[in-house]
């Protein structure tokens, strides 16, 4: 049976509603001014509401409610100048909401923002049921969707991070702030206990996820070896990047319209047009206000995306949230150190627009696909192949004997056959293939590139 919930959004009220009757004055009249000078309305930068920015988050935090299975039965949105310290919200709006958790039989609130351990304790004290606040319920979707030994550590050691300076709001057992006869001596003591255990047992997490690092620093050595370069899909939760993953690689993960589906990175080759071949690789999605934490516990995970030759930035083009999801991934990616790689932005679900919609709201160098369809892949595939600038393709000609069918089998399999000719015992060959191909080549087979010489003859052995 899911629980019942109710979600709490906060709004905060930056100016004052003359400065507000102001700005939205000052903005009429540079509107008219820019009209007046015949000057397209898109050069005018869309500057959204501190209401419209909460009513996005709070629509982003339901979804996140309900792919944790919770019911929920209420929600609340309160409206400040500034955070209470105490409680967040406001001891007005703490009691409406405990009134509704009477009404309603509530088993949890949670909360659209970080709680402080002050708050956690007010609130639980004051609601009498189980509090939660918007990182916590990422860590616990987390937690329910980790499937590898690896995700898992990744998740745990964000919780207890997470979980660590909040010991003392957790209950009125383990508070330092307790008062009166039997709570001070003890409660410190039971706090420490379980401070030094939490330590302990990240000490122990953080070496197993050393070791995760040292075997994906060798498997990747190992793959270095052999140049085979890797291509990163990064974007929003729920931007459809293992469906696309699932279509250009052939594989069978788990695509869900569930915010977080996928957790633990994969790696499948891809054959690209020119024949060469890449690494594809799946990665978490990013959100809103993704913890610090998580980010920095699942660095194992990322740290395809940090050694990857190109991002492909996967957004979803129906979304309503199109560009602030764009912030959001560019936000992370700077984390990563990550923002200087190369990047072909993928706007994906081009299946739910109209013909207009892709022709006007394409930004330049994007592809438009749709992962569900197959559309524009063929596209995507080739902006890749273009966009690649190791192992870069070269054109040549070569003779190589009929006898050599380890050669020519090696061509038909990793080149692009432009031209074919057979003479005698020899085939004559014009191929686009991989520099690495070729130099793998060269000693058993003659090459030429095709305006390296005027002499058909030249560096043929007589």
């Amino acid at each position: 049976m899911s629980e019942r919930a109710i979600l709490v959004g906060l709004e905060i009220a930056t100016r004052s509603g003359s400065q507000l009757a102001a700005a939205q004055h000052a903005r009429a009249a540079a509107e008219l001014l820019v009209s007046s000078q015949a000057v397209s309305a898109a050069s005018v930068p869309d500057r959204r509401t501190d209401a419209s920015s909460a009513e996005d988050s709070l629509a982003e935090f339901r979804e996140l409610v309900l792919s944790a299975g919770a019911e929920i039965v209420a929600e609340v949105v309160q409206r400040r100048q500034r955070l209470d310290a105490a409680t967040l919200i406001g001891a007005g709006k703490v009691e409406e909401i405990r009134g509704m958790v009477t009404l309603h039989a509530v088993d949890l609130v949670l909360f659209d923002h970080e709680l402080s351990p002050t708050q956690f304790r007010n609130l639980e004290d004051r609601l009498q049921c189980r509090v939660l606040d918007r990182t916590q319920l990422i860590l616990d979707i987390f937690a329910s969707r980790a499937r590898t030994r690896e995700g898992q550590l990744q998740v745990e050691c964000a919780q207890l991070e997470y979980l660590l300076p909040r010991l003392a709001g957790r209950g009125r057992a383990m508070s330092q702030l307790g008062g009166g006869i039997g709570t001070r001596g003890p409660g410190e003591t039971q706090l420490e206990m379980d401070r030094r255990r939490i330590q302990r047992r990240l000490v122990h997490l953080r070496q197993q996820l050393d070791e995760v690092r040292r075997v994906r620093r060798q498997q990747r050595q190992r793959r270095e070896a052999v140049p085979v370069p890797t291509v990163a899909l990064v974007g929003y939760t729920n931007a459809g990047k293992s469906t696309l993953f699932n279509r250009l690689t052939g594989a069978r993960v788990l695509a869900s319209s569930r915010l977080f589906a996928t957790l633990d990175p994969k790696l499948r080759a891809v054959e690209l047009p020119s024949r060469r071949r890449v690494l594809l690789s799946d990665t978490v999605g990013f959100i809103r206000n993704l913890p610090h934490m998580l980010v920095t516990s699942f660095r194992a995970t990322l740290e395809e995306v940090e050694r990857a030759e190109i991002l492909l930035h996967v957004r979803d083009a129906s979304s309503p949230d199109f560009h602030a999801q764009k912030e959001q991934v560019e936000r992370v990616l700077a984390e990563l150190d990550a923002q200087q790689i190369p990047r072909i932005e993928v706007l994906n679900k081009a299946d739910l627009l109209d013909a207009d919609q892709l022709a006007d709201g394409l930004p330049t160098g994007a592809v438009a696909v749709s992962a569900l369809t197959g559309f524009g892949l063929d596209a995507l595939l080739a902006a890749i192949d273009q966009a690649l600038t190791s192992d870069p393709m070269r054109e040549v000609e070569l003779e190589i004997p009929q006898a050599d069918g380890a050669t020519l089998a090696a061509l038909e399999a990793g080149a692009v056959i432009v031209s074919r000719d057979y003479a005698a015992d020899r085939v004559h060959l014009r191929v686009r293939a991989p520099a690495s191909l070729l130099g793998m080549l060269e000693k058993s087979r003659h090459a030429k590139e095709p305006d390296a010489a005027t002499d058909t003859d030249a560096g043929k052995e007589p």
